[in-house]
């Protein structure tokens, strides 16, 4: 499935893995990264809007969608590879600077874009997640349950790709009807791409997660150690979930982004596809 109205293309990100992106429009430039179990599909409704003044770039991050899929060599799918792939697929075409906007994994993906490429990222939004360390920081007691795929994709290698593979469609579907308040705004033939994409890429979906409990930690706990920040406006969209986990959002988003926009949106975890039109007008809010 595509975008309509965008021109697909392979983008080199490195000598040996090149990323599936969609571009559209014109006018300064945005990328849009996804989240699990997602490809740039889920970008849809947000980018044909978007596209109508700005350009619009849309990747499968590596290990997903119609990306490349390498072999997981320890830091392969650390975020901090990943973000230099999205600066580099930015540069090829053409784009020195750029606003990113990110979901889930893909906000992750951002937050080390931020950090580590300030000279690129012009400002940053942040949709339903936390930062890394935080993110681990407040999974305790019964309610870490709700994370449980956390846990088993962070497990040595081996086990959980066996364990996914057996029942990828029943895996990955999970999370779609769980997270979904609004089961609608995926319809079936999107649902069915989601699903077939992340078939063929359990290793690599299993490798992204581990890395966030093993070198992801390592290169956030460095850039807070020294003192990094993300010294660009940042929004952050996100459901409500420090009144069910006991935690101050905006208290711990604050010391990564001091110029922070925090926003509180009603609706499923989904929400560039559930509440596009409160996506859209944050991110036109940033943009401007």
């Amino acid at each position: 499935m595509q975008i309509p109205g965008f021109d697909y293309q392979r983008v080199p990100a490195t000598d040996d893995v090149s990323l599936n992106v969609a571009v559209g429009g014109s006018g300064d430039p945005i990328v849009l990264l996804h989240g699990f179990p997602q490809t740039h599909l889920m970008w849809r409704h947000v980018a044909a809007d978007l596209a109508g003044d700005h350009t619009v770039i849309c990747p499968d991050l590596r290990g997903y969608g119609d990306s490349d899929k390498p072999a997981d060599t320890g830091r392969t799918y650390a975020k901090r590879t990943m973000a230099a792939d999205v600066v580099a697929v930015a540069r090829a075409l053409g784009f020195s600077r750029f606003a990113l906007a990110g979901h889930d994994r893909g906000a992750l993906v951002a937050i080390r874009a931020g950090l580590d490429h300030p000279e690129a990222v012009t400002r940053l939004a942040s949709l339903d997640v936390l930062p890394t360390l935080d993110m681990w920081d407040v999974l305790r007691g019964v309610t870490a349950s709700v994370a449980f795929h956390l846990y088993l994709m962070a497990q040595p290698p081996g086990l959980p790709e066996t364990m996914i593979a057996a029942a990828p469609d029943a895996f990955f579907g999970h999370f779609l009807d769980l997270w979904t308040r609004d089961p609608a705004a995926i319809p079936p033939d999107v649902r069915a791409e989601y699903l077939r994409a992340s078939r063929e890429a359990v290793p690599s979906i299993v490798a992204d997660y581990r890395a966030s409990a093993t070198v992801d930690i390592a290169d956030d706990e460095e850039s807070r150690a020294d003192g990094a920040t993300l010294r660009i406006p940042v929004t952050v969209l996100q459901q409500d979930w420090g009144a069910a986990l006991g935690y101050d959002a905006t208290a711990l988003w604050r010391p990564w982004a001091p110029d922070l926009a925090h926003v509180t949106v009603t609706c499923g975890h989904f929400m560039a596809e559930e509440a596009p039109t409160e996506v859209i007008k944050h991110l036109r809010s940033m943009l401007a």
